[in-house]
This record gives C-alpha cells, sequence and structure tokens, in this order.
C-alpha cells in the first residue's frame, strides 16, 4: 500500500503518525552519522582478568592493525575480580557511544549466571558481537600413571582412585573434566588450585596423577616427556599438539569443550559501529603474522558474525548450566 494513503488517517492522528516517523528518521540519520565519524578518540577495551592472560595476547596482537586502520589507539585496561564479573559490570554500565567494550572468555556469559547467586549485571546489557578466537584444554597425566589413551584411563579409573588438577572451581579445565566424566561414568576427585601453573606443577610431581589443563602451560612438558597428552577437549586438534586425539577421536563421542573469547559492546551501541570495530579486529587478527601468534598459544581464530556468537553462547550456557547443577556448583 503507497506511503500517501496514510492521508486518510484522521488529521490529528495523521499528525502524531508523521511526528513519529520523522523523529525515528532523525534518530537513523544521527546513528548514521554517528558511525561514520567514529572513532574520533582512543577506544577502550576492558579485559575483565589480570594481565598476560589469552585475552590479553589477542588484543594486544590486534592493537596495532587496528591503529592503522582506524587511526585511534586501543587502550586496555584490566579489570580483574569476581570470575571477570567486575570488568563487565563495568561495560554495562558504560555509555554506548562506542568507545567502551568488553573482551573475556565466555565463561563470563555461559558459566558465571549458574555459580554467582548475584550477578552485577543484566546477560542483555551486553550484546556479543564477534567470537575472536577458540581454545581448548589438554588432558594430561604423569606417565607413571600408565596411561596413553582415553580408554587406558577409563579403564584404570575402575580399578584405581584418581583424581585431576585444574586450575580453580569453575574454570575451563574443571567443567570440562566433569563433563567428561558425566560422559564416561568416570569418577575423579576435583583438587582445585590457583591457576593452571601450580596444578601442572603438582601433576608433574605426581601429587595429582592428571590434569586438563591449558595447552601452552603443559605443551613444553609434553613435547620433553614428562606429561603424557591424551586427548584435547575441543572439536578440532590443538595448532600445537596436532598429534593428540580430541576426545571424540579418542572414543568418547560427541564429546566437545570449547571455549571461546568474545568481543562485546554495551546494548544500545549503534549497529554500524560495532560492524566497523568488528571488522578492524577480524581483519587485523587475519593476518599471517597473529594467526601464527596466536596458534603458538594454542588459538584457533575464529572471526564470527554478532548471530554466530550469540548462538555459540546459548549453546555453551545450555551445556555449562546443565555441568554446574549436576556437581552443585557455587561460587559465592
Amino acid at each position: 500500500m503507497p506511503f500517501f494513503v496514510s492521508a486518510t488517517i484522521a488529521s490529528p492522528s495523521r499528525t502524531r503518525y508523521l511526528t513519529f516517523i520523522a523523529a525515528l528518521l532523525a534518530v537513523c540519520a544521527s546513528s548514521t552519522a554517528l558511525a561514520q565519524a567514529w572513532p574520533q578518540r582512543p577506544i577502550k577495551v576492558v579485559i575483565p582478568f589480570p594481565p598476560g592472560g589469552p585475552s590479553d595476547l589477542v588484543m594486544r596482537t590486534a592493537a596495532e592493525k587496528i591503529l592503522a586502520n582506524l587511526k585511534q589507539p586501543i587502550v586496555i585496561e584490566n579489570q580483574p575480580g569476581a570470575g571477570g564479573n567486575i570488568g563487565a559490570a563495568t561495560v554495562a554500565r558504560a555509555s554506548p557511544d562506542g568507545y567502551t567494550f568488553l573482551f573475556a572468555t565466555d565463561t563470563l556469559l555461559t558459566v558465571n549466571p549458574h555459580v554467582y547467586k548475584s550477578m552485577p549485571f543484566k546477560l542483555d546489557d551486553l550484546k556479543p558481537i564477534s567470537v575472536l578466537s577458540s581454545f581448548s584444554q589438554t588432558l594430561v597425566c604423569n606417565p607413571s600413571l600408565g596411561v596413553k589413551t582415553v580408554s587406558e584411563l577409563i579403564a584404570k579409573s575402575k580399578t584405581t582412585p584418581l583424581s585431576y588438577a585444574s586450575g580453580g572451581a569453575g574454570v575451563p579445565g574443571h567443567l570440562s573434566t566433569e563433563l567428561l566424566l558425566s560422559m564416561t561414568g568416570m569418577q575423579m576427585t576435583h583438587i582445585p588450585y590457583k591457576g593452571p601453573a601450580p596444578a601442572m606443577q603438582d601433576v608433574l610431581a605426581n601429587q595429582v596423577p592428571c590434569g586438563l589443563l591449558a595447552g601452552p602451560t603443559v605443551l613444553p612438558h609434553v613435547r620433553s616427556g614428562k606429561l603424557t597428552a591424551l586427548a584435547v577437549s575441543g572439536q578440532a586438534r590443538s595448532p600445537s599438539l596436532p598429534e593428540v586425539p580430541t576426545m571424540d577421536e579418542a572414543g568418547v563421542k560427541g564429546y566437545e569443550a570449547d571455549f571461546s573469547l568474545i568481543l562485546m559492546a554495551p546494548k544500545q551501541v549503534p549497529d554500524d559501529i560495532v560492524g566497523k570495530f568488528r571488522q578492524a579486529i577480524v581483519d587485523a587478527l587475519r593476518t599471517p603474522e597473529a594467526t601464527e601468534r596466536l596458534k603458538a598459544s594454542d588459538q584457533i581464530v575464529i572471526g564470527s558474525t554478532p548471530e554466530q556468537a550469540v548462538a555459540k553462547v546459548a549453546k555453551d550456557f545450555a551445556k555449562w548450566g546443565a555441568v554446574s547443577r549436576k556437581i552443585g556448583l557455587s561460587l559465592d
């Protein structure tokens, strides 16, 4: 129906209707103008974890290329605490002007809502922009345990009390192992540590026989023969240990525990700005130099669309929620 047929509307209603349309067009024009002018000052990216982690590595790897593209620097601000909740709350409350973003492990959205009774922000206060990279965990055991495959570990668990180390309650290694136990019927006691490094040290010392730990943490010890790698948790093999099978390939059919680093923004940031920033980061990470640097840290560059990021979060929210409830995990 042609737009001018609205002339049949009674005059006061027609006036209000046209006023609404004019206001809507003005907002759209303003949003487009803002996006075209953006950025005009440095862009802050909040990382809600301590410096030196995988989020830091990805963003610092991309920062120089982003500067060359957008002509504005990236300012990385680490705000650790409460599993990432503190930094996330800062971004959720930030002005939606396109100058404050969040870059974090997906567990912030897929695990924290299940294990923290009180969240300082609402999930829909943030919108996922892109899964920039993914990583998995590596199941390793001390060679003295005498197992070299997942099948051998499952058999061993039926005759010998076993335990496993992780970098702490609720971290990827903890949840990935509990998923493995639930899918195989194995029983292993969880021994949490304050980070993957001390967990790895006790597996090396045979204080704890096994651990599902971050690839870069265990890689040199696997290559030296001090640890035996049984499998990786992700859908694909590790770029650092391509000879090690996935859990699915090792016989645990349907097992998948990939974790992601996700770029997010306050929900009202205009889509044009979101798209412009996403493209700048994805282009920076897809250069050969950046891809190789992340590969060395056991990360795979993804660069998903916002829709793919939302779907990934929804899928893992359900999966890790079920695991968290099964083990009664609570972090506050």
